[in-house]
């Protein structure tokens, strides 16, 4: 359920998770590009040159789509074959299914693949996971179906394409502004740069394990998986 519906069951905790290398043990969007298209060098050099602020994430990461022209219906198929879940994963969603925790995916990933890949790992119970990330369009005259007919279309104009912030931000001024509703304590899992903004608006933070330096900085307590 979207905010606020989700605040209307007065849940105990909210659990905002990255997707990509969190609930995966690959990143979907590294795999396409490694496997499909310009290859591990230069995206790795891109992720270098955005940590250094010589380009924006939004604009590398572009760069690493258009850089694939498999269609994407082969895309979801080949990552379905490619890509697993984190071992523990499947376990805590239906634990939190039990319990009424709301499970919401932030990503800077695209959500046909995200929903794919979850439904295929998980099950049908995945559908009911939210998810708030880009989304996936034809390209001018084109469609997705043919080579090199699709793009991502970014969820807002932020230097990421999908600011996690702005998502978490609503449920933290509603929180602070109804103190007599309770205060669900608000989580966030993630494993990289693009989860630092939707990470200082959350209680408590998990980093994934052997990612925790780039959180450090936040002041946190700090889980790790």
């Amino acid at each position: 359920m979207p905010y606020p519906e989700t605040l209307k069951e007065m849940p105990k905790c909210i659990f905002f998770t990255d997707f990509d290398g969190t609930i995966t043990l690959q990143d979907s969007n590294d795999w396409l590009t490694d496997n499909l298209g310009f290859g591990e060098k230069l995206r790795k050099q891109g992720n270098l040159d955005t940590l250094e602020g010589k380009v924006t994430f939004r604009d590398s990461f572009q760069e690493m789509i258009n850089s694939i022209k498999t269609p994407f219906p082969e895309c979801i198929r080949l990552l379905c074959e490619n890509i697993k879940l984190d071992p523990g994963f499947s376990d805590f969603y239906m634990w939190s299914r039990e319990a009424k925790v709301p499970v919401i995916v932030l990503s800077s990933g695209m959500t046909p693949i995200i929903r794919g890949l979850l439904v295929h790992l998980i099950g049908p119970e995945a559908n009911d996971i939210e998810i708030v990330c880009n989304e996936v369009v034809d390209r001018p005259g084109m469609t997705k179906e043919q080579e090199g007919g699709w793009n991502i279309q970014f969820h807002d104009d932020s230097d990421f394409g999908h600011d996690k912030s702005l998502t978490i931000r609503p449920y933290a001024k509603h929180i602070a502004e109804h103190p007599e509703e309770g205060k669900p304590v608000l989580f966030y899992a993630g494993d990289g740069v693009s989860d630092l903004s939707a990470a200082r608006e959350t209680d408590l933070l998990f980093a994934k394990k052997g990612h925790g330096p780039y959180f450090f900085p936040l002041n946190y307590r700090l889980g790790s998986s």
